[in-house]
């Protein structure tokens, strides 16, 4: 067993990512084919569909994090994947979660406090269904490529990428629809954009757990949350339920966030068994604000 140090938990190996985005696709692919194929009952397979692809989401933190492969083009290449299943440009969000990361749960810098968290029983539905989530996507492509992004955490020398890099998504995105309506075939809906908005509200409850609730203070063991779940959520989610670990480490793979969890279980201030126990807690912290 090797000696669990600093670099042994911060090497790079693009071993375990290759394997775990392999297993991950083929999943898609599989459920995908089943719909396609149009087996009985294929309907109620765009739910676990939707939720595997939209799970794609805590591949793209990892990828501009750098973490799951060795290879920087790797890396890269599966960020733009992602970003563009989920209509997400890659290098606004890479700007964007490191400002969360330098700023995390400090008013007015942590960019993800511009959203505000739900804090009524409508308001809690409303976030969780996902609605809200596409309109900021659509918003962010287009405003980036008008130009109108949001200086407050992106660089300006990487303003004409940020533009580009919306324009040629929109570029794309509508020769997929011209394509898909020209030759009247509708197979990437039922595969691809039916599913995710059936998934998204399932990545609005489980992302709400890794800040919500949680105190705005600098301190990380605190200001951010672990939640352990089943092995399934494990698996979609590339660990990241290990949050507190991931934000005081956040160079240490994915792969080894267990590792890391075991070394420091005894410091971590915020944790929850299960997303279904914190969701009945934010709720009942919502009635009891009421």
């Amino acid at each position: 067993m090797p000696l669990v140090t600093r670099e042994f938990l911060t090497e790079l190996d693009d071993g375990p990512g290759l394997k775990h985005l392999a297993k991950h696709l083929s999943l898609i692919f599989l459920f995908g084919l089943l719909i396609y194929l149009k087996i009985p009952g294929w309907p109620v397979l765009l739910l676990p569909q939707g939720v595997i692809v939209v799970f794609l989401f805590t591949l793209l933190h990892e990828t501009i994090h750098q973490t799951p492969f060795r290879t920087r083009w790797l890396n890269n290449v599966v960020a733009y994947f992602c970003g563009f299943i989920l209509f997400l440009p890659p290098t606004w969000f890479k700007y964007f979660h490191f400002a969360h990361h330098r700023y995390t749960q400090v008013p007015g810098k942590d960019p993800e406090l511009e959203v505000e968290k739900p804090d009524s029983w409508s308001s809690y539905i409303w976030h969780v269904s996902g609605i809200p989530t596409w309109y900021g996507h659509f918003k962010i492509l287009f405003k980036n490529s008008l130009g109108y992004y949001d200086t407050n955490f992106i660089p300006n020398k990487k303003g004409n990428r940020i533009i580009w890099e919306s324009r040629l998504l929109i570029i794309v995105y509508g020769l997929i629809f011209f394509i898909v309506y020209g030759f009247g075939s509708y197979f990437l809906f039922w595969v691809w954009i039916f599913p995710l908005l059936f998934g998204q509200p399932f990545l609005r409850f489980y992302l709400l757990a890794e800040h919500g609730l949680c105190p705005y203070v600098s301190n990380m063991l605190e200001n951010t949350r672990t939640t352990f779940t089943n092995r399934f959520i494990m698996f979609i989610a590339w660990n990241m339920p290990l949050h507190i670990e991931h934000h005081t480490y956040p160079t240490v793979p994915f792969h080894k966030l267990p590792e890391l969890n075991k070394l420091m279980t005894q410091h971590l201030l915020n944790t929850k068994n299960g997303y279904l126990s914190f969701n009945k807690d934010y709720v009942k912290s919502m009635d009891d604000k009421s």
